[in-house]
């Protein structure tokens, strides 16, 4: 944890100091202490009803793009612009938080894992711990079947989060049944149907419809992101579209429909 504790960037969670003591019980006590994230996590925005300690809010289509892209140039970051990259292993809206201006911060690095041979292709890479967990409905196939931590397996994670960010659907949802999963669902549908399956929070004046109809600059950006995601989340990592080139999509997504 010193080493994450040293990493800077503006996604990332800060973390301000380590506090070690006893708890009422006797038994030794370590805590983090982060920066305070005002807005909570990315989860009490998408899944309000498991959260009845704050009012219902919704998030706009381009607050979701701009999480999107906020969380996107975090692991591109933690996998290209440090000495060792590092590998989050457990991204999910919960390590997702948002401050003030609702930007996003990528948390929670009890699991990440540092890459110590940065000059080899990132699928081959060692990691300095053994073993592997996440949770369940974001770790990529891979890991189950033993594979090493990767970049690759950050960015199936993203890809699943990205989904439910612009779907509503948890990957754990009882929705998801007959043995599918998020992603399935979702690939089923793309692109004819695609207005079926995005959040209907997003067009609140359907009323709950159907979201029939939309612009066609909306249409098309969400037809783009959810591109990304199902991208992302291909089950063969080689097949998987690299951070960057999410990044670059997504940045040029966000500002056509500004523009628009």
């Amino acid at each position: 944890m010193r080493g994450i504790k040293n990493v800077r960037h503006r996604n990332l969670i800060k973390v301000l100091s380590l506090c070690c003591s006893i708890d009422h019980q006797g038994n030794d006590f370590k805590a983090l202490v982060f920066e305070f994230m005002p807005n909570g996590s990315l989860e009490t925005w998408l899944h309000p009803n498991t959260c009845t300690d704050r009012p219902f809010r919704t998030l706009s289509l381009i607050q979701r793009l701009n999480i999107a892209f906020d969380v996107a140039v975090a692991l591109d970051y933690l996998h290209y612009h440090l000495t060792a990259p590092i590998v989050h292993c457990d991204l999910k809206p919960s390590n997702v938080l948002l401050d003030d201006d609702m930007t996003a911060h990528v948390s929670d690095f009890g699991l990440a894992r540092f890459l110590v041979r940065p000059d080899t292709m990132p699928s081959q890479s060692m990691s300095s711990t053994g073993g592997i967990k996440g949770s369940i409905g974001y770790i990529p196939p891979e890991y189950g079947m033993g594979g090493r931590p990767s970049v690759e397996g950050d960015v199936y994670s993203y890809g699943v989060l990205l989904l439910e960010l612009f779907t509503g659907v948890s990957p754990t949802d009882e929705r998801i049944r007959d043995g599918l999963s998020l992603r399935k669902q979702v690939e089923m549908v793309f692109p004819d149907q695609v207005m079926d399956i995005v959040d209907p929070k997003l067009f609140p004046e359907n009323d709950g419809k159907h979201n029939l109809y939309a612009p066609e600059n909306v249409y098309s950006c969400l037809v783009s992101v959810i591109q990304c995601g199902l991208l992302c989340s291909k089950e063969s990592p080689k097949e998987r579209i690299s951070i960057k080139d999410v990044t670059k999509e997504l940045n040029s997504t966000r500002t056509k429909l500004l523009r628009s």
